[in-house]
């Protein structure tokens, strides 16, 4: 959905910043949950998968230090 009006009166954060933010918060909650994937995936021994959803959690923590650089940048 795209809008065309900024909202950041209505919350004190412009709407780059605070989809910066969510950005972030998104993909350290993506690691997280990856961490029980990839332990059900030790559980039945499923090496192809646990890899699978290791890239992925490294992806997402790689996608969280990136936008924290950003946002670092961006508010200091």
């Amino acid at each position: 959905m795209t809008s065309t009006s900024e909202t950041g009166g209505v919350t004190g954060t412009r709407d780059k910043n605070y989809d910066l933010i969510w950005y972030v918060e998104s993909c350290l909650d993506n690691a997280l949950r990856l961490e029980t994937y990839i332990q059900d995936a030790e559980r039945d021994h499923d090496d192809e998968v646990m890899e699978l959803f290791r890239k992925a959690q490294a992806d997402s923590r790689k996608g969280a230090e990136m936008g924290k650089d950003l946002l670092r940048s961006r508010l200091s």
